[in-house]
């Protein structure tokens, strides 16, 4: 295989990583460069690699046998998997060089950094050499022209940072599930974090805040500003906003509930009324609903919208009208399984299974948890003292709760190691194009 010398770093970012057995590590996510000074290009010592769990791992550059479009392996020996942590002389290229502002010399004018590219000594070593810079026209209907520029033509990449875009951080971002964008975010700096966050759509940033620490949401949530934090928690299912305002002091909270609509707000104040640690504080208040005379095909169409979670497209609860919690009469349960066995034409109050006694608002998460264990069910219906259906508890309601409170926080890992080791051999290099013009 022929190996080129120079990769463009955007360009790995999210290719899959395999160990000399053909199996998958991780994903890249970054690489670190070593800091040498202004009369050097910073060094290249490693990528950093996402693995299962949202654990990144520090990957030496002289442990990567090859790179190209699809992958980058590893060469035999151990495989350090305690947690990556940046050290004080050590710059992340994507995190830290995208978007940044740059002077372009044979223009005077400026663009924003879109990728860089590190390349190959004939020692071995690998440096920053190439930035890719997009020049900024002005006028919103025209991309600017792209300009190749040495390192060293360059100047002011590695120092402080004024406020600066996030198209092109974003644009390696965008892949990634909510979870690990959300991970992601952990890794940036306060600020970089706050712009980043603001950049993406409400819906997308809904998604995000819900995988984030508290704090982290709260921070994030303050940032964006009242108007805009509550069309956020507008995108977001009722009990995660309702979670994410039970951290906020009482008169913030209530502002933000007026800022709402209605209709979004008053299913977020009826969870917030009930108890911690029970049914009603857990559920969600959007369970799949229909009538006993809707169809299975009616059915079927419903669980297949893409925003429902699997655990909520799972069964159908059917109950008398209205159809909107607190519901009419509850009836009971058609699972998805059975929907697909039998056929479109055929309603589903002819199907109903009723035979587990559901929760109260006030049933404690322990019982839940035992229940449903005992009888393999993935959600459970909540109704309140008159039958009527007021929510669901899905599983993974009940397994986020039994999890230790600070399970999404990345600063709680207590085995960090640090970056860089210094590289022997190099490496096959990648990609050699750069970015498109």
């Amino acid at each position: 295989m022929t190996m080129p010398t120079r990769v463009y770093i955007a360009r790995l970012a999210g290719l899959t990583v395999f160990d000399p057995n053909g199996d998958q590590v991780g994903r890249v996510r970054d690489a670190v460069a070593r800091l040498r000074g202004a009369a050097n290009s910073p060094q290249v010592v490693g990528l950093v690699a996402e693995m299962p769990l949202r654990r990144r791992i520090f990957l030496s550059i002289n442990r990567i046998t090859s790179i190209d479009s699809e992958a980058v392996v590893l060469g035999s020996g151990t495989l350090n998997l305690r947690r990556f942590e940046k050290r004080p002389n050590e710059l992340l290229v994507l995190e830290e060089l995208l978007d940044r502002r740059v002077r372009i010399e044979s223009t005077g004018g400026t663009g924003v950094v879109v990728d860089v590219a590190m390349e190959s000594s004939r020692s071995g070593e690998w440096s920053l050499t190439r930035v890719a810079v997009r020049e900024q026209t002005g006028r919103l209907t025209r991309r600017g022209q792209l300009h190749q520029l040495d390192w060293e033509m360059a100047p002011g990449l590695t120092g402080a940072s004024e406020a600066r875009g996030t198209a092109n951080l974003l644009a390696v971002l965008e892949d990634m599930r909510p979870a690990d964008l959300a991970n992601a975010l952990q890794e940036l700096s306060d600020t970089r974090r706050n712009e980043v966050a603001a950049a993406l759509d409400d819906a997308r940033l809904a998604d995000v805040l819900g995988e984030l620490p508290e704090h982290d949401q709260v921070e994030i949530l303050t940032a964006l500003g009242r108007e805009r934090a509550a069309d956020v928690l507008e995108e977001m299912d009722p009990d995660d906003a309702a979670d994410l305002l039970s951290e906020l002091p009482l008169p913030e909270r209530d502002v933000l509930l007026d800022l709402m609509q209605p209709d979004e707000a008053d299913p977020v104040r009826q969870l917030l009324k009930y108890k911690p640690g029970t049914a009603g504080s857990v559920m969600t208040s959007e369970p799949v609903i229909l009538p006993p005379d809707a169809t299975v095909a009616e059915a079927l169409a419903r669980i297949r919208e893409p925003q429902l979670s699997p655990a909520v497209a799972a069964q159908v609860f059917v109950v008398r009208a209205p159809m909107a919690t607190p519901t009419g009469r509850y009836l009971g349960i058609v699972h998805f399984q059975r929907l697909l066995r039998e056929p479109p034409a055929e309603l589903l109050g002819a199907m109903v299974v009723n035979d587990l006694d559901p929760l109260q608002p006030g049933t404690p998460l322990p019982e839940i948890t035992r229940r449903m264990a005992m009888y393999d069910l993935v959600a459970m219906p909540v109704v309140d003292t008159n039958n009527r259906l007021v929510g669901a508890v899905t599983v993974d309601d009940v397994l986020d709760q039994s999890l230790p409170r600070d399970w999404r926080d990345r600063t709680g890992d207590d085995d960090q190691s640090g970056g860089g080791t210094t590289p022997g051999q190099a490496p096959g290099a990648g990609p050699t194009g750069g970015p498109d013009g």
